[in-house]
């Protein structure tokens, strides 16, 4: 079963557990995708009647191991092409992901084998997401949600979450950045021993090393 709405149902699946462990739901699964319910359910029972994922009626969509295999490669593609854009072309960190959704399901195997030689086969896209490598292998530093660090905890930016291209803007503006050092006070964060005031929403969209 391929094609880009497939696909996109996968990499969403993925990615939802990459940084925190409840499994997704249909409901949370058609938000995500900005799609109603019942297409939710259309797909998903066309997933798993094609072996990519399970699911019960009203329960979690887990991914098989084969359907595991199709989204890392999805992710990968997205997150490559995310940096080259970064890297090569010119693009702030905000404005590389809708390109990316559409240019994934654009680009040959031989070109991106091309973009991950020409960038030293990176291990971490512009926000921080683990790129697997052409085997599927990853590795990821345990973490800990920054809105959820206790006062005295310090630790390197891992990751900023994507989704939110205004609030990238702003966290940049504050001078955060994927492996700055932040340490947790009282009174909120410094980064890289500077007070810093967080933009609203800002603890919510930020991991940190554990």
């Amino acid at each position: 079963m391929a094609s880009p709405a497939a696909d996109d149902y996968l990499k969403t699946v993925y990615s939802h557990t990459e940084w925190q462990d409840d499994p997704i739901t249909p409901s949370v699964l058609a938000g995500k995708l900005g799609v109603a319910p019942s297409s939710v359910t259309e797909m998903v029972k066309k997933l798993a009647a094609a072996g990519l994922v399970t699911h019960v009626p009203y329960g979690a969509v887990r991914l098989t191991p084969e359907g595991e295999r199709r989204a890392v490669g999805i992710v990968r593609r997205h997150r490559l092409i995310e940096t080259w854009l970064v890297r090569e072309m010119g693009y702030g960190w905000h404005e590389v992901h809708d390109e990316a959704e559409i240019l994934e399901h654009a680009l040959s195997d031989r070109l991106l084998a091309r973009i991950d030689e020409r960038l030293g086969h990176p291990t971490a896209d512009p926000h921080g997401d683990v790129i697997p490598d052409a085997d599927g292998a990853r590795e990821r530093e345990p973490f800990v949600l920054l809105a959820d660090a206790p006062a005295g905890h310090a630790g390197r930016v891992l990751r900023v979450r994507d989704r939110d291209p205004e609030l990238l803007r702003e966290i940049e503006a504050a001078g955060i950045d994927v492996g700055h050092e932040v340490a947790v006070t009282v009174a909120g964060v410094q980064v890289d021993g500077a007070d810093i005031a967080l933009p609203a929403g800002a603890a919510e969209v930020i991991w940190l090393t554990a």
